[in-house]
């Protein structure tokens, strides 16, 4: 991937975590939402297909991405900052639905969302439960860089 095509990603993500975090907290319509990030964001150097594919994949796979890494809290999931909530189902659904994207990719990028946007410390937690997910959802990647 060139720099430019990641750097694109990363603008993905960074508003796809923010398009999100307001379906979550103000449970507004996805279509709404997207709508409103094209009209209200730059979205000239976006990686547009990634927002939206993160923005219309990880909604109805909640439960299922909020059961894979719930083994690896160490408090309820209702307990947690919503920002890193959004920020670990994102990185659950790249570990899990993206095989495209190398673990520590998926890993790194969570982390330094979590460093932005998330609480003083949360960036470690965000890096600790998405690494023994990783382990779990990635053996044979991570197997194979032993």
């Amino acid at each position: 991937m060139d720099k430019t095509t990641v750097i694109a990603r990363k603008k993905a993500r960074r508003l796809a975590l923010q398009a999100l975090y307001q379906w979550m907290m103000a449970a507004s319509d996805l279509a709404d939402i997207e709508a409103q990030f094209h009209v209200n964001n730059d979205m000239s150097k976006v990686d547009t297909q990634y927002f939206s594919l993160l923005l219309r994949n990880i909604p109805p796979k909640v439960k299922e991405l909020d059961e894979s890494i719930e083994p690896f809290l160490d408090r309820k999931l209702t307990d947690l900052n919503p920002v890193e909530l959004t920020i670990l189902r994102m990185g659950a659904y790249e570990l899990k639905e993206r095989l495209d994207i190398p673990y520590k990719v998926a890993i790194n990028e969570a982390v330094k969302l979590a460093k932005e946007y998330g609480a003083e410390d949360g960036h470690k937690y965000v890096n600790g439960v998405l690494d023994k997910l990783a382990k779990q959802a990635r053996t044979v990647e991570i197997d194979q860089q032993l």
